[in-house]
């Protein structure tokens, strides 16, 4: 496995990518982030796949800040990442976790769950 602080580095940046307008509005860019067997347990408790995030319109635009981000290797070519959202707009605090595999060269997400967080957690 690569370097694990550059490894850390490199996956908290396409967290964040994840966030962003740019990628969250295209379908393409999604798609080369996701699996093809991506699966998500969203904080609402609704399951999304790969294919409900990159239809037209992509997945949507929110305002998030990410903090608190970990890197735990599960083997070779796969970590999970942990991390908490704000969401600038409502000031909701999650929970999340992704799980991303090293596939074709390039590492994508595989796994992802958001947990509400409880207050002053």
């Amino acid at each position: 496995m690569e370097d694990e602080a550059l490894l850390k580095e490199h996956i908290c940046g396409l967290e964040k990518l994840l966030l962003s307008a740019e990628v969250r509005t295209s379908p393409e860019k999604l798609a080369l982030l996701l699996t093809d067997d991506f699966v998500e347990f969203g904080s609402s408790g609704r399951v999304w796949h790969k294919e409900d995030m990159t239809g037209e319109g992509g997945a949507g635009v929110v305002k998030m800040t990410l903090s608190g981000f970990e890197l735990y290797p599960l083997s070779e070519g796969a970590v999970l990442a942990t991390y908490r959202t704000c969401n600038a707009e409502t000031g909701r605090v999650t929970l999340r976790s992704s799980i991303w595999k090293f596939r074709d060269g390039r590492w994508q997400m595989f796994f992802h769950q958001g947990t509400p967080a409880w207050v002053g957690d």
